[in-house]
């Protein structure tokens, strides 16, 4: 698995709407119509849409 990245200003806001606290994500991959994510601490991966 890749390493994450942090989240620019725009996908933050992405995540704070989809209801998760970007400071606990990571951006594994970001596609036009999705999102990757991963959990800093546990390592979870979740997937939302943009």
């Amino acid at each position: 698995m890749k390493n994450g990245k942090r989240p620019n200003r725009s996908q933050k806001d992405i995540i704070k709407f989809n209801g998760l606290n970007p400071d606990n994500w990571l951006i594994t991959k970001n596609l036009p119509e999705e999102m990757h994510l991963v959990h800093r601490e546990t390592g979870s991966k979740k997937i939302i849409g943009c």
